[in-house]
This record gives structure tokens, sequence and C-alpha cells, in this order.
């Protein structure tokens, strides 16, 4: 029986790759000619679906050789897309694009189409024609660039800088409450557990980051060995081979290790499934690449501030805490996670682009009308931070700016950046800063 790990990684390679859904694609599109093939001559088929055999073998070779053209064109398209999210925006945002269903599913309307086409070829004789094949395999080519006009006009428009930031940041919100609610659902009542020394230390051979784990797994695990798990490490960190990952602490028997460590799935990069501070990760990412002097477009990065400052929003009201405690069916403590706290969320979305956008009276103005916009409409407990970073933001200006003209027009919030209306404490009326529905 395999472990949730490794379940957990084969999930996460049939998301990315590009090969699977075609192949499905490939074997639809034989199976149906077969099926076509069969009911070809059937009476109430209408008479002007009837062809020669030339005709048929001109439009099915038509048909095959348009969808190899068509598949090399979208490949052509991939290429641009990693170059382009490589170059101007985050390497990591390429974990999202490999995932994307309309991209599979053009590929498998294309290699569908040919295998139709194909297939339908070798059954061609003079006294023999599949009537219907043909003229489905018609179809299929309208079908094909109907799904190629939507892929274009989807890309061409997503892949805007601003317009990845918006997916990445409805992701990262969805992350985020789908792990709260989770929280919420199997707390424990009690708080954190008394535990004492750890009994044992699972060591992880091979090392890497890690991506997920499973929660229910784990409660279930801990509870039968009434024992408790304390995760070592949270979602996200790299951990060296031979290092940590959970502590069990008390308990009848000791679990076995590699049942232990199929519930942790590791890899070579972070994953956004359960891991929202990859999302704001991504949105830094995009940021600063546009304050990079050979980018140098500070508007894209006021742009991805906007995104920024609605996910810290959706983090703020969550209400984190430095690690969470999740029990069993009868309300025992049976495993400790780490928490990120505000802290770290807030210190990830802003120092990065204060640091590489000090010099931009844009972002300065964007970025102090982001912090004074999450004073008003955040709990008072996310207050000190923000203020924190509002004294470095200060600091940020007085050395990048030493006139005093320059200077009072950097420390002006400015929803815009620069052209907006100049205010203080957010939005009006003290309403959440919102992007989306």
């Amino acid at each position: 029986m395999t472990s949730w790990a490794t379940r957990f990684r084969l999930r996460q390679y049939a998301k990315a790759s590009l090969w699977i859904v075609p192949l499905f694609g490939l074997v639809l599109g034989v199976a149906l000619a077969e099926a076509a093939s069969a009911v070809d001559g059937a009476s109430w088929l209408p008479r002007t679906w009837n062809y020669s055999a030339s005709t048929a073998s001109s439009v099915l070779s038509s048909v095959v050789g348009a969808m190899i053209a068509l598949l090399g064109f979208v490949v052509t398209i991939g290429v641009l897309v990693i170059q382009q999210a490589t170059g101007t925006l985050s390497p990591r945002y390429m974990r999202l694009w490999y995932r994307d269903r309309l991209q599979k599913a053009v590929l498998a309307t294309f290699t569908g189409t040919f295998a139709f086409a194909y297939t339908l070829l070798r059954s061609i004789e003079t006294d023999s024609v599949p009537n219907l094949g043909v003229t489905l395999a018609g179809i299929a080519v309208s079908a094909s660039l109907l799904l190629l006009l939507i892929y274009l006009n989807r890309f061409t428009h997503n892949l805007r800088p601003v317009a990845i930031a918006d997916i990445v940041g409805r992701l990262g919100e969805q992350v985020l409450d789908h792990a709260a609610a989770r929280v919420r659902s199997g707390a424990a009542s009690d708080g954190a557990p008394g535990t004492p020394a750890p009994v044992t230390r699972i060591r992880t051979g091979r090392g890497g980051v890690i991506q997920a784990f499973d929660a229910s797994g784990m409660v279930s695990l801990a509870a039968r060995h009434d024992c408790v798990f304390v995760l070592a490490a949270s979602v996200g960190d790299f951990v060296p081979p031979g290092g940590t990952v959970v502590e069990i602490h008390g308990g009848t028997s000791a679990p076995d290790p590699r049942r232990v460590t199929g519930l942790l799935a590791l890899g070579p990069e972070r994953t956004i499934e359960q891991d929202p501070a990859f999302a704001l990760r991504i949105l830094v990412d995009i940021a600063i690449r546009a304050l990079s002097p050979a980018v140098n477009d500070p508007t894209t990065a006021v742009q991805v501030l906007n995104h920024v400052e609605a996910f810290l929003y959706a983090v703020g009201r969550v209400g984190l805490r430095g690690r969470y405690v999740l029990a069993d069916d009868r309300g025992r403590p049976r495993l400790v996670l780490p928490g990120r706290s505000w802290e770290d969320y807030l210190e990830l979305a802003v120092t990065e682009i204060r640091d590489y956008g000090a010099s931009s009276v844009q972002v300065c103005r964007r970025l102090r009308a982001l912090l004074e916009g999450l004073l008003t409409t955040l709990p008072e407990a996310c207050g000190p931070a923000l203020r924190a970073e509002l004294g470095l933001l200060d600091r940020a200006v007085d050395s990048a700016f030493a006139d005093a003209p320059s200077h009072a027009v950097a420390l002006t919030p400015d929803p815009q950046g620069i052209g907006g209306r100049h205010r203080r404490g957010g939005a009006p009326g003290g309403s959440p800063p919102r992007l989306r529905p």
C-alpha cells in the first residue's frame, strides 16, 4: 500500500503534467474513430454526409496535418510563456501555469482529433468510406479552433503581471481559508498539551522542502499509539538530510517511523497546496522583479501591492498563532503544528519591496497607504507590527530623499502611488480594502 506522501507526489505530478490528459485524448480519438467506422452505412445518416474516397482521404489528411501544426503552435506559445515567466515575472509561477486546465483541454482536443482522423484514414477504400467519421472530423476541427481562440484570448490577457497577481492572490486566500477552517474544526479545547521531553525523534533520510502533510492521518496515528506528534518544521521549510521532522511525546507504543514520514511529503521546492505564504512569496517576487534596474517598472509593483494588501487583510482577519494543537475525536491533543505569525507574513510582504523600491516615490507612497489602511481595518493586535513597518519606511524615505520637497512628497500616502486621492486611514468609512467580491 502506498503512503500518503507518495500519493501526494503522484497527484502533484499529474496536476503539473502536460502529457497525461493529451494521452487520454489520443486514446479517446482512436476509440471514437472505431465507433464511427462501426456505424458506417447506417440508413439514418443524411445523404449530404456521403463522400467519395478521394474527398474523404483529402479531408482527413488535411485534418491530420492541421492538428500537428496546431500542436507545434501551442508548444511555441508554451516556450514563450516560460521565457516571459522566468524573465519578467517569477519562476515560481510556472508550477501554477503547468496546471492550467484549459491548456490541457486544448492539447487533448488536438491530439484526439489527430488520432481520430489518422485512424479513419486506414478504413477508407474505394467502395467503403466512413462518412460519419469524416463529418465528425470536421466538427472536431471546428471545436479545436474555437478552443485555440479561447486559449489565445486567455493567455494574452492573463500573462500580464497584474493578472497573474490576481490569480495567485485568489489561490493563496483559498488555501488560507481552508487551513483556517481545518484548524478551527480540529482544535483542542484545552490548548497546548503539557508534553514531556520527546521520546522519539523522526528524522528524514533524503531531506527536502516540506510540501504538505496529512493532518487527519497524523491525528489518527497519534491516537492509535496514545501519543502526541509535534512537527519540528513548518510547511515550506527545508529540512536537511538527517533533520528532525516529527517529535513523538509519550505514547504506549512507538509508531513505525516509516508510517510517520509517509504522512509528510518532501520535495525539491515549495507548493501552494498547504502553504499560503508561498502565494505571497510569488506576489513579492513579481513586484521586486518589476523594481529591478533591468525592468524599472514601479507602476507594476504598485499594482501588485494592491493584491498584497488584500492578501494581508485576509491574513490579519484569520487570527494567527505561533502554534496550533489538533485533537482527536475525544478532544485529546494529538498534533502540534508550528504556525506563521502575522509579523512573519507582514515582513515577507513589505520588506523586500521597501528595500528595492525605497528610491521610488510611487512605491513609498503606495506602501504607506497600504500600512495605514491595514492599521485602520485590522484588529489592534496587528497594530504594533504595522507601526514598526511604518517606522522602517520612514527611515528608508529619510535615506533616499534628502531634499525637503521630495521627502514630503514621498511621505504622503497615496493608494495609487502617484495621482491618487491623498488620504490617511485606508478606504473611506474604514471599510476593508477589497479587490474581489
